[in-house]
Formats: C-alpha cells, sequence, structure tokens
C-alpha cells in the first residue's frame, strides 16, 4: 500500500518551516492533508501554498500544550475525512541559554511545547490509528539536541531526548500492529523557529523585563539544509519504516563519538 496516495496526513506546527514542507511532500504524494498551527493567519497562508497540489487541506487553529485542543483536532479530522493515517507530532520551539541561569518558567514553556505536545499527540491518535486497522505511520520531531546534550540547549536537550525515548519505546509496541513509528532528528534547518519560539511564547510563561537569546546559525555546530530536504527524508523514512530520521551527514561522527564514550565504560579498570 502507498503510504500516501488517498492517505490522510495531520502535521502539528504545519503552517511554516520543516512541518510546511512536510505537508507539500506529503500532498505532492497524493495525500489529504491537515494543517494545525496555533497561528491562523499563518494557517491561511499555508492552505494557499498548498492549493497547487490539488489535494484536499484542512486548517485547525491547535495549541498542542492543551489535550482537549489536540482532541478537537482529531475530531476535526475524522468529520472532514473519516480517519487518519500520518501523525507528524512537530511542532516546537528552541529555547537557548545555560540552565545555571533558567528559570522554572523557560523549563515549563519548552517542556509543555516540545515534550507535553508530542505525548498528546500520541495519546490522542496512537488510539484512533489501533482503532482504524489500517495501518499508518507517526513521525515525532526531536532533534540532534535530543542524541547528544549541547551546551546552550540543555532544557531543549532535556526535553528532545525525552521525544526519542518516548518514540523508541513506541515503535516496539506499535510494530507488531503495523503501525511505523520515526524520530526526526535535525540539526540546523533554515526555518524561523529562534524567531517564533520568542513571539509564540505565552505571556504567562514570559521572563519579565528579560530579552531572549536568539542565536544566528553561526553560533551553531553543523551545516545549514533547506526544510524540503527534511521532508524529503521524512518521505523516505515512512516508505521505508525507518525508526530514525537523520538530516545531516556531520551528525555521523558526532554519534560515533557519544557511543565510544559510552562503550569505553565497560573498558577493563573502569568499574
Amino acid at each position: 500500500m502507498d503510504p500516501f496516495r488517498d492517505r490522510v496526513a495531520i502535521i502539528t506546527g504545519g503552517a511554516g518551516g520543516i512541518g510546511l514542507a512536510m505537508a507539500r511532500a506529503f500532498a505532492e504524494r497524493g495525500a489529504s492533508i491537515v494543517l494545525a498551527d496555533l497561528n491562523p493567519e499563518a494557517l491561511e497562508k499555508a492552505e494557499k501554498d498548498l492549493a497547487p497540489f490539488g489535494r484536499p487541506v484542512l486548517s485547525v487553529v491547535t495549541d498542542v500544550t492543551k489535550i482537549d485542543s489536540v482532541r478537537n483536532l482529531a475530531e476535526a479530522t475524522k468529520r472532514r475525512f473519516g480517519a487518519v493515517h500520518i501523525v507528524c507530532n512537530n511542532a516546537g520551539i528552541a529555547l537557548f541559554g545555560e540552565m545555571a541561569q533558567a528559570t522554572h518558567r523557560d523549563w515549563e514553556y519548552t517542556m509543555n511545547v516540545d515534550f507535553w505536545g508530542v505525548v498528546h499527540g500520541v495519546e490522542v491518535f496512537v488510539p484512533l490509528l489501533i482503532e482504524q486497522g489500517q495501518g499508518g505511520h507517526i513521525v515525532n520531531t526531536a532533534s540532534m539536541a535530543g542524541l547528544v546534550g549541547m551546551r546552550w540547549l540543555g532544557i531543549y536537550s532535556a526535553a528532545k531526548f525525552a521525544v526519542v525515548g518516548l518514540t523508541e519505546a513506541l515503535q516496539r509496541e506499535m510494530k507488531p500492529r503495523g503501525i511505523g513509528v520515526s524520530v526526526l532528528c535535525p540539526m540546523i534547518v533554515a526555518t524561523d523557529i529562534n524567531s517564533n519560539s520568542v513571539s509564540m511564547r505565552p505571556q504567562d510563561l514570559r521572563n519579565p523585563g528579560e530579552t531572549p537569546i536568539v542565536p544566528d546559525n553561526a553560533a551553531m555546530a553543523g551545516g545549514v539544509i533547506q526544510k524540503e530536504e527534511v521532508a524529503r527524508r521524512v518521505v523516505r523514512g515512512i516508505e521505508r519504516g525507518d525508526l530514525y530520521i537523520l538530516t545531516h551527514p556531520e551528525q555521523r561522527e558526532f554519534l560515533r563519538r557519544r557511543a565510544a564514550k559510552l562503550d569505553s565504560m565497560f573498558e577493563e579498570g573502569t568499574w
């Protein structure tokens, strides 16, 4: 069965960045698209962007930090299309700075979006996919910072490591049911995540009188790739049933170094 032709794909954070790129890639393959995002104006623009593909598109204003909002997304999708087959828990924000200076608001904001947003998607859509009995695929967006801890990204890493672990466990549970599960772990992608993470931060979770740190891409290790390349790799990952979807060649060496450090702890004399 083609994983995209005449299937229904939901993408949270779907009005821009990697989310919209995935929506384009899925629509090009014949999928109907459900865009979930917090920004209604961006959703309207994204719908127009997808119009040339000629596929049905539904936009639903969604706050992934609220379980009832994600339930509403599921209900709206079922009313329009009757089913869902691909679920991309992609909405996310980035927060930069050292943990020693972080506030409780910083932790809450990051975990609410980057961790609980994925949890809510899993909580709502996994039972639905199982009940439908039509297979399907779940893609949870994490980060390279969910595989290797990085300075200035400690809180973000904590959330993304949780997403990676959750996804690894979920893949084991869903495989016998014929439902694919992947975790997307990109490095730097040309999106507006930095500025959006500042502008979309709820007022009650902002730090009074503080200017958030928004580093430019030059401050981060690794090359910058386009979101369309990430979407291409997601399509390939779904088709192949990959658990890990990686995006940058330089990730290999980072992961090798981490694995070597772990492996070295089993050397004689280290216990």
